[in-house]
């Protein structure tokens, strides 16, 4: 399980759901308060846009038969704010929601393969490292890191 957590909402990547959450304020002002949860087989594609020093990126997720809207030239973050399938991300959040987006699109690659064991397994101590490398990159806090690393060993 991934977790990932952005400027304006978190993603939990179970291998099957990629789960939007927002929360407070900012979900509020962008898209709502809430959830949203879309199957892997719904995915068409992922959005990427990196982060920049002066401006934030996101990942977004397009659902087969979904309607989405064109950017104007210049304002795709803008316009990520209020899509409900996409999560803005700072420079600092930028390499877990690589991760993200690496597993996500493996999955989508096996499930149109029709071989689900192609998503990488990592063992717990791998999870752990890259917890502990985000953490020392400052895109997770110790408490962030002690937390996914309580999840992990099933404490």
């Amino acid at each position: 399980m991934i977790e990932v957590k952005g400027h304006n909402g978190q993603i939990v990547f179970d291998g099957q759901y990629v789960t939007i959450t927002r929360k407070g304020i900012l979900g509020r002002m962008s898209v709502g308060k809430g959830e949203k949860r879309i199957h892997i087989s719904q995915i068409s594609s992922v959005q990427w846009k990196p982060a920049g020093p002066f401006v934030n990126g996101f990942i977004a997720f397009s659902a087969a038969g979904g309607n989405e809207r064109r950017s104007k030239f210049g304002s795709q973050t803008s316009s990520a704010v209020h899509d409900e399938n996409s999560v803005l991300f700072t420079t600092r959040q930028k390499a877990a929601f690589e991760e993200l987006r690496k597993h996500v699109e493996a999955a989508i690659a096996a499930h149109h393969t029709g071989n689900p064991t192609a998503v990488p397994s990592a063992s717990v101590a791998d999870e752990i490292s890259k917890l502990a490398a985000l953490r020392d990159q400052g895109a997770i806090t110790e408490a962030e890191f002690q937390q996914q690393k309580q999840r992990l060993i099933g404490g």
